[in-house]
């Protein structure tokens, strides 16, 4: 993942999926409203085509594979590098994989009365699983660098907290809405970081994105600030872009909250 298309790929999927469940999940809540609403961790792709019901589990399940394969293999070179951040980076989507993989078989063999409630256990273990390998990385995130990766962990343990919450209080509209928003918030964050971090027209000033080749760590593509001063500016930006996503992505959910309510009512007048 230390390329900017490996944030940028990642976070637009987290992205799109997030605003997925978040549309999903205000819409059912007005239709069936606060007493019969229950929370789902995956939505239905109501097509003209019923064989596309399941398109987000398989899409979840085929890009987790492909990320797996992709930080394994180091594709495009094809080959094994064996290096301890690719492995862990390739844990994460293990887990995304196992919750697709065991969520849609389920669904294939109707077994989702019983099971249903083991997905919720899953989807926490997703997050669980990305925050404790984020936390303890083997790469040396320091830094500018490893302010966005903590500022990230804070996400990632807000998804957590949602996602625990949502096993107690499954028609918690407020719970399943923090959820959705995070992983939207996520996606966001890794596309921010694959522009700031990894492309060096976006560095912030008095900084300068340091290749693999011109050290000799672990980092690939670490930033390194000429003075205290432009490191303390750098990361006053990053909280700065923190804080103005997260703001951008709460406008935006208010306004799918307030069109989608009022579609409700119009479908719902003579």
């Amino acid at each position: 993942m230390g390329t900017f298309v490996g944030h940028l790929v990642p976070g637009l999927a987290l992205t799109l999926l997030g605003l997925w469940h978040t549309i999903n999940n205000i819409r059912a809540y007005c239709l069936k409203g606060s007493t019969k609403f229950t929370v789902r961790f995956w939505y239905p792709f109501n097509g003209p085509i019923s064989r596309f019901k399941h398109l987000e589990l398989i899409f979840i399940l085929s890009f987790s594979l492909l990320a797996i394969f992709m930080q394994i293999l180091d594709l495009p070179f094809i080959r094994f590098p064996f290096e301890l951040d690719g492995f862990e980076h390739a844990s994460i989507f293990v887990h995304l994989a196992i919750f697709a993989g065991f969520t849609l078989s389920a669904e294939l063999t109707q077994s989702t009365e019983i099971l249903s409630a083991f997905s919720g256990i899953l989807v926490a273990s997703v997050f669980s699983q990305e925050f404790f390998l984020l936390h303890f990385h083997s790469a040396d995130h320091v830094g500018l660098e490893g302010h966005y990766h903590w500022l990230l962990q804070l996400i990632v343990l807000i998804s957590l907290l949602a996602a625990i919450a949502l096993m107690f209080l499954p028609t918690s509209l407020s719970a399943v809405l923090v959820l959705s928003v995070s992983i939207v918030f996520q996606g966001c964050w890794f596309m921010n970081m694959g522009f700031v971090l990894w492309s060096p027209q976006f560095v912030p000033r008095g900084c300068i994105m340091q290749s693999a080749e011109s050290g000799g760590d672990s980092m690939h593509g670490a930033v390194t600030c000429f003075s205290p001063e432009a490191d303390m500016r750098a990361r006053a930006l990053a909280n700065l872009q923190f804080s103005w996503i997260l703001s951008g992505i709460m406008i935006r959910q208010r306004c799918y909250y307030k069109s989608i309510t009022m579609d409700s009512f119009k479908q719902a007048d003579p």
